[in-house]
């Protein structure tokens, strides 16, 4: 099931990026290959597989990829496969003896995909670091906070997954496209400092228009415009307004009983904090269902501010079954959607090393060297 079924991957175990995208491959069909090592080495976070949300869908072959068997067990399983994944820093995986050289000496129809924080190259490509590290280069964290306050760390969803996961699939599938012309794979190099510079490349412009000032919580998509952010409810929770358009904010105005200058001056900077006090003071009077049943599915441009536990029950995430259980945990549905080959069943992250004989003896190992393999601590 899925668009990308019959797509072949081997996903080296590793944290952040490179498990949320081999999960959006295994959900739309691709066959992911999980090589995990041999014992728990502290990647990712402590919990039950069923739980680890981003590694479902694969099937898990545990090597020592230290050892010469398990290098040369790898490169066996290599032909016929279309990509592999890893997120090492720069040169692991050639000290290994597993870089795209070797690698694709064995199958030179190999996607490469590699993702790390700075990229391959550089005077930072060695150095240790994670996603807010990443995205504070490249200007995004510093747009990102209140007015008069400090950078806010927007969870781990523009350097890891934004900027990481989404470039390493999207440059993957773009590699793929291009291997039906030339026949032959090549290096993906996705850094997370390159993606989430480009997430942000419309700041760039505005900026460059000087319609962006350096000051966080001062323009208009930052909360630094009243009509865009988010307001405080009777019952203490909150709900989101972001009617830019004139049209959609006199429909939003409307509905809070807002004066009507503040309609004919919207975009009067001068006037905003004015605006936000009487927004704020508006929206005070209501609890957040009470805004729900006013405002959803207006054209105020309006949407509650639910939790993780509130979100999959929201009517509109019901009635697109946004939302699935897999195995007594509910986790967002494969996205995008598609009309002729839609997503199968998720199947829950595997126990490292569930399927190692099953890989092993799809790639043509017989039985007594599976058995070598693991007698020798070297598969499990």
């Amino acid at each position: 099931m899925g668009p990308l079924q019959g797509l072949r991957v081997i996903e080296i175990a590793a944290i952040g990026p490179v498990p949320l995208a081999g999960m959006l491959l295994a959900d739309l069909g691709a066959d992911v290959v999980r090589v995990d090592r041999l014992e728990p080495s502290g990647l990712g976070l402590a919990m039950a597989p069923r739980l680890d949300v981003n590694a479902r869908g694969r099937r898990s072959l545990a090597l020592d990829l230290k050892a010469a068997a398990g290098r040369d067990a790898l490169l066996r399983l290599l032909a016929g496969t279309d990509v592999l994944l890893e997120g090492f820093r720069p040169g692991v995986m050639e000290t290994l003896g597993l870089g795209p050289a070797e690698c694709q000496a064995r199958e030179p129809r190999l996607v490469y995909g590699r993702m790390t924080g700075f990229g391959q190259t550089g005077p930072l490509a060695a150095a240790a670091g994670h996603d807010l590290n990443y995205i504070a280069l490249t200007g995004a964290l510093h747009a990102i906070g209140p007015a008069g306050g400090k950078p806010v760390p927007p969870l781990n969803l523009v350097g890891d997954y934004g900027g990481g996961a989404l470039y390493l699939a999207f440059g993957v599938m773009a590699a793929l496209f291009e291997r039906q012309r030339s026949g032959r794979g090549q290096v993906v190099d996705a850094a997370m400092v390159d993606g989430a510079a480009s997430l942000a490349s419309v700041f760039f412009g505005l900026q460059a228009a000087g319609q962006w000032g350096e000051g966080r919580g001062a323009n208009l998509l930052d909360g630094g415009a009243p009509f865009y952010d988010t307001y405080e409810t009777a019952d203490g929770r909150h709900v989101s307004l972001a009617p830019l358009e004139p049209k959609f904010f006199a429909t939003l105005a409307a509905a809070l009983g807002l004066d009507a200058r503040y309609v004919q001056r919207q975009y009067d900077r001068r006037l905003w904090p004015e605006m936000r006090e009487a927004i704020a003071a508006a929206v005070k009077q209501r609890s957040r269902d009470e805004w729900c049943a006013r405002l959803e599915g207006s054209d105020a441009c309006f949407a509650p501010v639910l939790s993780f536990d509130e979100a999959p029950r929201h009517a509109h995430a019901r009635a697109r079954e946004a939302f699935v259980n897999v195995d007594g945990v509910v986790q967002p549905a494969p996205a995008p959607r598609f009309d002729r080959t839609p997503a199968g069943p998720l199947r829950p992250a595997p126990q490292p090393g569930e399927h190692t004989a099953q890989v092993l003896r799809e790639a043509g190992f017989d039985a007594a060297e599976i058995a070598a393999l693991q007698a020798g601590g070297v598969a499990r």
